[in-house]
C-alpha cells in the first residue's frame, strides 16, 4: 500500500456499512471505544491493512497508531508471521486439547520474564486479569483486591471501579448492572500516591484481609502514565510485608517496552503477571504467569478453578511465536524508539518552547499527546484535559489521513512497519494542527 494524500475521498460506503452495523450491533461496534462518541466523527470501518496502512471500505488509506491497541507491533499481515499462520492452519483451526505449540510460546515468555515460571493461556486480557485476581483470592485465602484510578484491567465485574479510557465516559464510576456485593471487596486507590497506599496497608481492619495489588506499571487506557519508580518499590515493600500478592497488568506493557516488558524497566518482581495483545500476534490470546507455587493452585492440581476451550488456540499461540521470534531481532527495541523520537521530540520541543498547555508522554514505542495539563501523573489529572481541542486534533489528522486512537485516554504505538516518512508526515501534520489551533505565527 502508498499511503494517501490529499484530502480523503467520499466516504459513502463507510456511511451505509455503518449503517448496518448499528442496525444489528449496538452502536455498530463490539467495543465501545471503537465508535468514536463526541468527535462527531464518522468511525473507521476497515477493509484491510498492511504494514503501517489500513483501508476503509471506501478505498481511503491512513496511517495506523492503534495498531489494534498495540498488538501489531510488527504492523498489518507481516510476511513470516501470515506464512507461519497459514502453514498452521493447514494441521486443523482449533484441537480443544494441549499441544506441542503452547509450550513453545510459553516456554518463550518463561525465558524472558524473570518473575513467570509458570503460564497458562487463555483469550483476552479480561480473562487474564480475572483469572489472575481469582488466583490470588484463593491462594491467600483474602478477599479483598486493591487498584487504581483510571487503570483498566478488562471488563469483569470487579474491575469497573474507577476504569480507563473505555469506561471514563459513563455516568457512574463503574457500569450498571453489577450488584453493590460484587465490588465491595475492590478498592481502588489514586495512582502515583504512596501515602494512600500506606494507610491502607497500615489500617488493622484491612492489612490481613488484603489478596492482591494489581497495577499497569504504565498504564496505557487513561493515556500513557508511567508510575514512579518508588511507588512500585512501596508496592512491593508492603504487599510482601502484609503477605498479599502483587500482580502487574502487562497486556499493553508485555513486550512492547522490551523482551522483558515494564519489568525490564522497574526493578521489581511481581508475584503474577497477565499478558495480551502482542502475545496472540494479532489473534485473541493471552495469559497469566507467575511463581510456580502460585500457578499450581489452579486446576488441576489446585482448587482454584479456570478454564476456556479456545484456551491455547494453536493458530494465536503460532502468532504469537512468530512475533516474539521477530522482537528477538538484534537491536528491534531500540530502532523501535528511535522512530517514536521522530514524532515526539520535535513535538514535544514545539510545546515547551511555546509554552502550549499540552504534552508528550512516552515510554518505549507508546505514547500519548495530551491536551490542556503539562504533565499527567494519575486519573485525577487525566479528568481536567482539553477535550473538545483532542476532538478538533482527531477529525484533523482523520481528514489527513491519519488514524491515532479515538480517545484522549489512549496510547499511540508505532510498529516495526513504520515508514519514515509516515513518521514525518505524522509529525508535521501534529506541528500544523498546534499552529492553526493555537494561532502560532
Amino acid at each position: 500500500m502508498v499511503c494517501q494524500s490529499g484530502p480523503l475521498a467520499e466516504r459513502a460506503a463507510s456511511q451505509l456499512t455503518y449503517n448496518h452495523l448499528c442496525s444489528v450491533i449496538p452502536a455498530g461496534v463490539n467495543s465501545p471505544i471503537r465508535a468514536c462518541k463526541g468527535l462527531d466523527q464518522l468511525p473507521l470501518v476497515a477493509e484491510s491493512a498492511e504494514k503501517d496502512l489500513i483501508q476503509d471500505v471506501d478505498g481511503n488509506q491512513f496511517i495506523d497508531y492503534c495498531g489494534s491497541w498495540g498488538a501489531l507491533i510488527h504492523g498489518h499481515a507481516h510476511p513470516k508471521i501470515l506464512a507461519a499462520v497459514q502453514k498452521r492452519l493447514e494441521k486443523g483451526t482449533t484441537f480443544g486439547v494441549t499441544s506441542a505449540i503452547e509450550g513453545q510460546l510459553a516456554s518463550k515468555v518463561v525465558q524472558w520474564i524473570d518473575s513467570v515460571e509458570k503460564i497458562r493461556f487463555v483469550s483476552s486480557g479480561t480473562e487474564a486479569t480475572m483469572s489472575a485476581v481469582r488466583l490470588a483470592r484463593g491462594y491467600t485465602g483474602r478477599p479483598y483486591i486493591i487498584k487504581f484510578n483510571g487503570h483498566y484491567h478488562g471488563h469483569a465485574d470487579f474491575f469497573l471501579v474507577k476504569a480507563g479510557s473505555s469506561v471514563a465516559d459513563l455516568p457512574a464510576s463503574s457500569s450498571a448492572g453489577i450488584p453493590a456485593d460484587i465490588v465491595k471487596h475492590v478498592i481502588s486507590l489514586p495512582f502515583n500516591d504512596r501515602e494512600a497506599v500506606r494507610e491502607i496497608f497500615q489500617d488493622p481492619k484491612l492489612r490481613d484481609q488484603i489478596a492482591a495489588v494489581i497495577l499497569e506499571p504504565v498504564a496505557g487506557n487513561m493515556g500513557v502514565v508511567p508510575a514512579d519508580p518508588e511507588f512500585v518499590e512501596l508496592l512491593r515493600k508492603e504487599t510482601r510485608e502484609a503477605g498479599s500478592l502483587l500482580i502487574f497488568d502487562e497486556v499493553i506493557t508485555g513486550f512492547r517496552l522490551g523482551l522483558r516488558g515494564a519489568q525490564g524497566i522497574y526493578p521489581v518482581k511481581p508475584d503474577l503477571t497477565c499478558f495480551g495483545k502482542i502475545i496472540g500476534g494479532g489473534f485473541p490470546a493471552a495469559a497469566f504467569g507467575g511463581k510456580k507455587e502460585i500457578m499450581d493452585y489452579l486446576a488441576p492440581l489446585g482448587p482454584v478453578f479456570q478454564a476456556g476451550t479456545l484456551s491455547g488456540n494453536p493458530i494465536a499461540m503460532e502468532a504469537g511465536l512468530q512475533t516474539l521470534v521477530l522482537a528477538e531481532q538484534p537491536g528491534f527495541y531500540e530502532k523501535l524508539e528511535e522512530k517514536t523520537h521522530l514524532i515526539v521530540q520535535p513535538v514535544q520541543e514545539f510545546l515547551l518552547r511555546n509554552e502550549l498547555p499540552a504534552c508528550v508522554q512516552q515510554v518505549g514505542s507508546m505514547f500519548t499527546l495530551f491536551f490542556g495539563r503539562r504533565k499527567v501523573t494519575n486519573h485525577e489529572e487525566a479528568q481536567l484535559l482539553d477535550f473538545p481541542r483532542f476532538a478538533r486534533f482527531f477529525r484533523f489528522m482523520f481528514a489527513q489521513g491519519i488514524y491515532v486512537p479515538p480517545s484522549q485516554h489512549e496510547a499511540w504505538f508505532v510498529s516495526s512497519a513504520h515508514e519514515i516518512e509516515h513518521l514525518e508526515k505524522t509529525r508535521e501534520a501534529i506541528l500544523s494542527f498546534l499552529r492553526a489551533d493555537f494561532q502560532i505565527q
